[in-house]
């Protein structure tokens, strides 16, 4: 049997949820699963005032995360595989998942040991990742699998949900619009990677340089989004250097910077964002080699491919 160290933040419930079902197959295969949930020192709230939010956003692209509570985790308890299941905020990872992978305490438990991260997010989840790879290969880690579970509504609809969501709380379907987040039954598809999993652990290859989830689709790129997070990113970047030179989080000179932030990310969803969209479909034929060869780095380790599963389970 595995000791099995499990690794989240959650403020919707949603990635927690997932990350349940995905190690509920072990958990009953008599694996140890060790659950810690990140706890940061001041909350962040939920759901969030406007202003909270927007506030946050320079120091998650720059990578500052505030600390976390300490781990209930024993200082020299040592696992087999480490899961972390995490939230994206502004194309990075939430800074709670921040905070622990630069932490002392989580690079200890992720050296030298098999990684699988798990995100649940809208849609745009590339360049987290790639933050996430960067980190724990810092750390001593070996990441071997991806989890990728997105908000399949169509793109228009979810600009208007998951921001609702993440200000008032509410998820719900409303005025013809689907419910925010990731599909119920695609939340409940986490659980045949687990026992997909369970049978891996059994066989100990974790401890090898493959894939354990290679062939059911787990990591799916849409080549349409590529370009749109690259260009994002870069913005981003631009912004939050800016931002921060006006102050530090919580303080009222910094808050003009953050207002034209806003202005700017909202007219960029209206604009930038449909324009790269349909500059892409005409101009298909050029960026279809490029792009499918991203596609394809971007979705390693596990893949998207289906060899494993039916055409129909996801």
């Amino acid at each position: 049997m595995k000791n099995v160290l499990l690794v989240t933040y959650s403020q919707t419930g949603q990635v927690s949820e997932i990350a349940t079902r995905l190690v509920a197959p072990l958990i009953e295969a008599g694996h140890r699963v060790h659950t810690e949930c990140l706890q940061p020192e001041t909350p962040f709230p939920w759901p969030w005032r406007f202003v909270d939010f927007i506030d946050v956003f320079p120091e998650c692209v720059q990578l500052d995360a505030p600390p976390n509570r300490p781990l209930g985790i024993a200082e020299h308890e040592e696992f087999d595989l480490v899961i972390l299941a995490y939230q994206v905020w502004y194309l990075a990872p939430s800074l709670p998942m921040t905070a622990f992978l630069q932490s002392a305490a989580g690079r200890r438990l992720i050296a030298g040991k098999p990684v699988i991260t798990l995100v649940a997010c809208r849609n745009m989840w590339l360049t987290a990742q790639a933050t996430m790879r960067r980190l724990i290969a810092e750390a001593g880690g070996r990441l071997i699998d991806h989890l990728a579970f997105v908000d399949r509504a169509p793109a228009l609809a979810t600009f208007i949900t998951t921001p609702r969501w993440v200000l008032t709380g509410r998820r719900d379907a409303f005025l013809g619009l689907p419910p925010a987040g990731v599909d119920e039954a695609e939340v409940r598809s986490a659980r045949r990677y687990g026992e997909v999993l369970n049978g891996a652990l059994a066989g100990d290859a974790e401890r090898g340089s493959g894939p354990l989830l290679a062939g059911l689709g787990a990591a799916v790129v849409d080549p349409r989004l590529i370009i749109s997070e690259r260009a994002g990113s870069r913005a981003f970047a631009v912004w939050s250097r800016i931002i921060r030179a006006c102050g530090r989080r919580g303080q009222w000179r910094r808050r003009p910077a953050l207002l034209l932030f806003a202005i700017y990310l909202v007219l960029m969803i209206l604009t930038v964002v449909p324009l790269s969209l349909l500059l892409q479909r005409l101009l298909a034929p050029l960026l279809a080699p490029r792009l499918q060869r991203l596609k394809q780095e971007l979705e390693r380790p596990s893949g998207s491919a289906g060899w494993r599963v039916s055409e129909d389970v996801r």
